[in-house]
């Protein structure tokens, strides 16, 4: 197809009933700039290449080159599964999550530098999923604070890391006289006689409808809630949602979809309930005993959109992993839990977190037709051109599962660069802002998301001192294609 033709296919794909992608040409032609020609030559240049000869390795090189750096290969476990072998961070699953061994090696390389364990320094994360950063400073004496959107991570980092002064003994005869003659019916507008066996489904209810009758009497007999049985009562509703997807006829690898071989017994709610609760106790001794001076340490995740929330004091580190550009729904992923729980009540408001979170590519398509007409967008020469590509890409081929891709990958950035101007001016002087990324293989153009972020960066005050290679996998779309997972490290100037 001549590029001509090209850029009439676009047209068509960009042309929408209420005419709000309409262009006259193709809708990012304007960002090929005179002094991006290396980098826009290059991208020309891979972009004939065939994608099967290709990796990020190489075609990372003519930004690693206007950087005027390189990645330094440094291996290490940054995944959340190691995890599930870590006392508190055990309790619940988070496969999006990143490892507390990883948050360990920043504090142990900057606690000297920032004195972290004084107390006077604090940690960030803006990202703060199910609590790694948060419970791994609180570990180490070092108070912390995280945002999350999602109520039901929010609510897990909360749990998790302000419970500490609560004894194991009691949480377990608290479990022990749950009533099982009550029941609490599944959320109607999930599937849920899909999602789990019918007898299987019916003990969730049972456990469901103790905790909620606990909750009745706990209400009736003090007036109102005290703090310390309410967080007894978190703690039962934590077991009880880390438990649901392996109690139904789903998985998560790291989508939610449905297992066919997967078989689960009747006894299975009940059984996992209890280990669950006798883990959670098992840890809460453990602190008492190993780590009493830690447990007031501040700890704190607040429901809040980092692209809005002001900070009032500042930190020595911020570390975080924000969303992957990778399509991966960070709100249906983990629906079950969310209405078991009851911070959803229907799709709608579902849709409604999801619209505020940092894009991810299931986004409704009238987010992205909002977002094309307005005009503030954040700009960089290397993302344009990319972008461009993406979207000429999309008209060559005609098809593809998501025409408005261009829109979302520039939204993605567009809602990080206003993380950052959240996020940045609380790092103190000579702080650090350190970020796991993964990087991404769209319609065959190469998506540095590591090198554009830091490059973000510079242009808000900080400077690159290292990225690090952690880790590589495979693209999803192009198996042959390798991808990577790395650590940026920004330092405040």
């Amino acid at each position: 197809m001549s590029r001509k033709a090209a850029k009439t296919q676009t047209k068509k794909i960009y042309s929408t009933k209420k005419s709000v992608l309409k262009v006259k040409e193709p809708t990012l032609n304007v960002f090929y700039l005179p002094h991006t020609k290396s980098v826009g030559a290059i991208i020309d240049q891979m972009n004939q290449k065939n994608v099967l000869t290709r990796s990020s390795d190489s075609d990372s090189q003519p930004f690693l080159k206007e950087l005027g750096i390189q990645i330094e290969e440094h291996r290490q476990s940054i995944q959340f599964t190691p995890n599930e072998k870590e006392i508190v961070h055990r309790w619940t699953p988070y496969i999006q999550g990143f490892s507390a061994s990883f948050v360990q090696r920043q504090i142990d390389i900057h606690k000297q530098e920032y004195n972290l364990t004084s107390g006077k320094h604090w940690i960030l994360d803006p990202f703060a999923g199910s609590g790694t950063v948060m419970i791994q400073s609180k570990f180490n004496g070092i108070p912390s604070v995280g945002t999350e959107l999602n109520p039901l991570l929010h609510f897990t980092g909360q749990v998790k890391g302000n419970c500490w002064n609560l004894s194991g003994v009691k949480l377990l005869e608290i479990a022990n006289v749950l009533v099982d003659n009550k029941y609490e019916q599944a959320p109607e507008f999930l599937e849920s006689t899909d999602h789990f066996n019918a007898k299987v489904l019916r003990e969730l209810e049972r456990i469901r409808g103790g905790i909620k009758h606990l909750e009745t009497i706990a209400s009736l007999l003090n007036g109102h809630h005290t703090n310390e049985t309410v967080s007894y009562i978190d703690l039962l509703k934590l077991a009880f949602s880390s438990i649901l997807v392996e109690c139904s006829n789903l998985k998560r690898s790291p989508c939610l979809g449905y297992d066919s071989k997967k078989v689960v017994s009747e006894d299975t709610p009940q059984k996992l309930f209890q280990a669950k609760i006798t883990q959670i106790a098992h840890d809460l001794d453990l602190i008492r005993i190993n780590y009493p001076k830690q447990i007031e340490t501040t700890c704190e995740t607040v429901l809040a959109n980092s692209m809005e929330f002001e900070h009032s004091q500042k930190f020595a580190l911020a570390i975080t992993s924000p969303p992957y550009m990778n399509g991966l729904d960070y709100v249906i992923n983990y629906k079950i839990e969310m209405a078991w729980l009851d911070f959803i009540k229907n799709h709608s408001e579902a849709k409604a977190i999801k619209d505020e979170m940092v894009v991810c590519d299931n986004v409704s398509k009238g987010l992205t037709r909002q977002f094309a007409k307005e005009k503030n967008k954040y700009q960089d020469d290397w993302l344009e051109l990319i972008v461009y590509k993406i979207e000429e890409n999309i008209g060559e081929r005609g098809k593809y599962r998501r025409l408005d891709m261009p829109f979302i990958v520039h939204k993605y950035f567009d809602d990080m660069y206003k993380v950052f101007q959240k996020v940045i001016p609380t790092i103190e002087s000579g702080g650090r802002f350190i970020l796991v990324v993964g990087d991404s293989l769209i319609t065959d153009v190469y998506l540095p998301t590591d090198l554009l972020l830091a490059r973000m960066g510079t242009k808000l005050g900080m400077e690159i001192e290292q990225i690090q290679l952690a880790r590589n996998r495979r693209s999803g779309q192009v198996r042959t294609y390798k991808l990577r997972e790395t650590i940026i490290t920004l330092r405040k100037k």
